[in-house]
């Protein structure tokens, strides 16, 4: 993962702390930020993720933009609410296609959440189109 200067963590992840999964980011789908969800109850899945730099690095002080990209981005949502650090999500209105963490990240778990949806107008299928995007400034310590 040569050149990843910030990266997602999922599993559980403690803000403030350096704990969770490391989410695989080459596209090999070896550690995949995953929802099961059955189309037929048009369902939502809530999954708490954090964000950190690697050792020596951290964003400027805008923080980061976080988004989805590809083919079914559009059932995907994030939301980042500094009051919602624990293991109680933010509520649906904070949700949004994109959130932006206004702070310096650096090398301790910044959390925020996503929320996979589904619709009854789709087939069973393993989604692997979508990709979660980061936008940073990554400066040197």
């Amino acid at each position: 993962m040569a050149n990843a200067y910030i990266n997602v963590y999922m599993n559980n992840p403690t803000q403030d702390k350096t704990d969770g999964t490391l989410v695989s980011s080459d596209g090999a789908q070896t550690s995949p930020i995953a929802a099961t969800l059955d189309a037929s109850k048009a369902e939502s899945k809530i999954i708490k993720l954090a964000i950190r730099c690697e050792a020596g690095y951290t964003t400027d002080t805008d923080g980061a933009k976080i988004d989805f990209t590809g083919t079914t981005a559009g059932k995907w949502l994030v939301a980042y609410s500094a009051g919602n650090t624990a293991d109680a999500a933010p509520a649906d209105s904070a949700f949004s296609t994109s959130a932006t963490i206004p702070l310096a990240i650096g090398q301790k778990n910044v959390v925020f959440w996503a929320k996979a949806t589904s619709t009854t107008d789709e087939n069973p299928q393993n989604d692997i189109s979508v990709k979660l995007r980061v936008s940073a400034k990554i400066v040197a310590l």
